[in-house]
């Protein structure tokens, strides 16, 4: 999941699952598949260049989605970044938290704030969704 200011930003399948097939098993299963083929009925060339076509179609979307991903996650940690030393309120439970954000730590599940209050107590583990005002 990747957090930005304003909401959540879901990122399913980052990774291609196990039951997907790459570019190289496709290319493999293709030659099988011309090899093997009845040589009285061949792979018609329409069929051929379709699914070479659709394929190529899959992985560019493949692409598209894995870039988009990046740009988020870049998004999210500038958007983090530009919070150090900003006055923020923060949604703490069903209070809210008034201090300055000190510090980002980088996670799995995104960036999260540390932010002083003013009587110098900390509060950790703060997700960018969780700032209700950011003051100058």
């Amino acid at each position: 999941m990747i957090e930005a200011i304003g909401g959540n930003i879901t990122t399913e399948n980052q990774q291609i699952n196990n039951s997907s097939i790459g570019q190289e098993e496709f290319i493999r299963l293709f030659l099988t598949q011309l090899t093997n083929q009845d040589p009285l009925e061949p792979v018609d060339n329409s069929q051929f260049l379709a699914q070479m076509a659709q394929f190529t179609s899959l992985e560019q979307t493949r692409l598209l989605n894995e870039n988009m991903n990046n740009l988020l996650a870049m998004n999210s940690t500038n958007q983090g970044v530009n919070m150090l030393g900003k006055q923020v309120e923060v949604i703490n439970g069903n209070a809210l938290f008034n201090g300055t954000v000190e510090g980002l730590q980088f996670g799995q599940n995104g960036i999260s704030l540390t932010v002083r209050g003013t009587g110098d107590e900390f509060l950790s583990d703060v997700s960018l969704t969780d700032i209700r005002l950011i003051r100058e």
